[in-house]
């Protein structure tokens, strides 16, 4: 066992393989060691792959970046051949994957040992993780709380020290909402910079992106080096960068740099008074060091976008319940999923095409004012949510709504909903407590949440911070420089 193994991010286990102070053995068993200690309470790890862990060591490249730092896949796009991956659903319980995920080829190559999938809630449809077939992820801060979703067992894994990376991935948020509940550094890229293949080009309509969960920048700037990349079939195309983003970590940002910021929830919803003070302290912060910081909004039209999201949303789920007959050979039946998903996917089936398209060009308008905004602005930063975690089970649904949602999926009333401005209702509701993270994915650009506020119940609290497209350079500068920086939060200090 390895002596303050949870400790250390990825870079550090790494270099203690390199001086031969420890094997890639001794991590691995380390790792799992820890996995069962702490998993029994946080559930952040459902899928298990420790003999193929350690049959992995003996094959890995020494001179790999992350030579033997043990990893943890998301239980969703991030396949394994021959491994069980089930998106979270009792759909998908005995399936397993007939080929590697490029995001997983890429990632062998960095030298990464995989240990297993983490939780997701079906088909990551949500902000919080507690799919009703794996139960929930617990917070390790608090394990009342919530870790936040769809990465939310990669937080949880990541936050309580099982491994120092893990696999996400963001289509709304789902790097950066766990990042801030969980006390982590998390990295939207751009658009196309990584991989979501193969025989895929695009996911979620190019919304959602891969990338990892991380407790320092560093690791999350060398995976992005090593992961980014165009991959065959891909829809979308980005400059090709050949700077190192790790080398960018010891640039000092220009005093130039203009920041814009907002607290003003862009549905016109509430916004809890710490997630406006991370922002307003982070501001304050900026302007002492010298930076040019102002007070405005993004030139959007936040309701029209989020219902454009929803659009597409209800789309994907129909989508993947239509996929899901070709896999499974069979029918899909409501009983095969919880019924929010067969009521989502219902809803999608009757959304014509024309409504799609039209929500797509809210995106590109969306895309073209934030180019905009950007030549003006170098960032623009936010509260990564509108509230702190919620606790567990706090954003079920009630016995009513729960009563009308099993009634319309039995009765087969999609259209009948649509009419009754049932989504615009549902994308309110659901996105009142993470509206400010979707803007990024639908116009492509990179943004993260970075770990800078604790509540006064002593639950992390992000900052987000947008950059135009391809500029996750400027991003990765300016959370070097905050991660040096008292206002950022020690998971550490947490840990011990």
């Amino acid at each position: 066992m390895i002596q303050d193994y949870e400790s250390y991010d990825g870079i550090g286990l790494s270099e203690l393989v390199a001086k031969k102070e420890v094997t890639p053995n001794e991590l691995i068993s380390s790792a799992i060691a820890r996995i069962e200690e702490l998993n029994p309470k946080l559930n952040a790890v459902i899928h298990k792959m420790y003999e193929d862990a350690r049959m992995a060591v003996g094959k890995i490249n020494l001179n790999a970046p992350f030579a033997g730092v043990p990893f943890l896949l998301k239980d969703i796009s991030q396949a394994v051949q021959g491994e069980k991956l089930t998106q979270g659903s009792k759909l998908f319980q005995t399936y397993r994957a007939g080929q590697d995920s490029e995001y997983v080829v890429r990632m062998r190559k960095t030298g990464v040992v995989f240990l297993g999938h983490t939780n997701v809630p079906e088909f990551a449809l949500m902000g919080i993780t507690e799919p009703k077939f794996y139960g929930p992820t617990r917070n390790p801060w608090n394990t009342d709380y919530t870790p936040g979703g769809s990465s939310g067992g990669s937080a949880t894994a990541v936050a309580s020290g099982m491994v120092p990376i893990a696999g996400a991935n963001d289509g709304g948020g789902s790097i950066r909402i766990p990042a801030a509940y969980c006390g982590l550094f998390g990295l939207k890229p751009t658009r196309g910079r990584t991989p979501v293949g193969p025989q895929y080009g695009r996911a979620w309509q190019g919304a959602s992106v891969e990338h990892v969960l991380t407790k320092t920048v560093r690791d999350s700037a060398c995976m992005l080096d090593l992961l980014k990349g165009p991959e065959k079939g891909g829809a979308f195309s980005v400059p090709n960068d050949r700077s190192s983003y790790l080398s960018q970590l010891d640039k000092a940002l220009s005093k130039e740099v203009k920041i814009a910021f907002s607290v003003k929830s862009p549905l016109g919803t509430e916004v809890h008074p710490e997630c406006r003070q991370a922002v307003v302290k982070t501001a304050k912060f900026l302007e002492e060091l010298g930076f040019i910081v102002e007070e405005k909004e993004a030139p959007v039209d936040g309701i029209k976008l989020a219902n454009s999201y929803f659009t597409m949303y209800f789309g994907e789920v129909a989508a993947t319940l239509a996929n899901a007959e070709e896999i499974i050979g069979r029918k899909v039946k409501m009983e095969d999923v919880e019924p929010t998903t067969w009521v989502l996917g219902m809803i999608g089936k009757v959304t014509n095409a024309g409504e799609f398209v039209l929500s797509m060009q809210e995106w590109d308008v969306a895309a073209y004012k934030m180019e905009m905004f950007h030549e003006t602005y170098d960032f623009y930063m936010t509260p990564t949510t509108a509230f702190p975690p919620a606790k567990i089970g706090e954003l079920d649904q009630s016995k009513m709504e729960s009563f009308f949602i099993q009634l319309a999926g039995k009765l087969h009333l999609g259209k009948p909903l649509k009419k009754m401005g049932i989504v615009e209702q549902i994308a309110k509701k659901s996105l009142m407590r993470t509206p400010f993270t979707q803007l990024a994915n639908l116009t492509g650009q990179p943004a993260m949440s970075v770990p800078l506020h604790l509540t006064a119940d002593g639950l992390p609290c992000g900052v987000q911070f947008m950059a135009a497209r391809g500029r996750e350079d400027l991003l990765f500068q300016l959370a070097a420089m905050l991660e040096k920086s008292p206002i950022w939060i020690d998971l550490h200090k947490f840990m011990n």
